[in-house]
């Protein structure tokens, strides 16, 4: 989320040059960085998540009966 504030503030609130360098340009690498980061890990929690078990049944058919 940093990546894409930052990069969002150098992009679209700033118009200056840092000794030949091009804010709007540092600005969009970053943008683009902090997205790509982002989507990356919310697929690697999907993916992780996948083998553990959210409730539903035990493996091998219905739960033991409750005393």
């Amino acid at each position: 989320m940093f990546l894409i504030v930052v990069g969002a503030i150098l992009y679209w609130a700033t118009d200056f040059e840092l000794a030949n360098i091009d804010m709007n340009t540092v600005g969009l690498i970053l943008l683009i960085a902090g997205v790509a980061t982002l989507l990356i890990s919310i697929v690697m929690a999907l993916v992780n998540n996948q083998g553990r078990g959210g409730g539903g049944q035990p493996p091998g058919g219905s739960p033991p009966p409750r005393y």
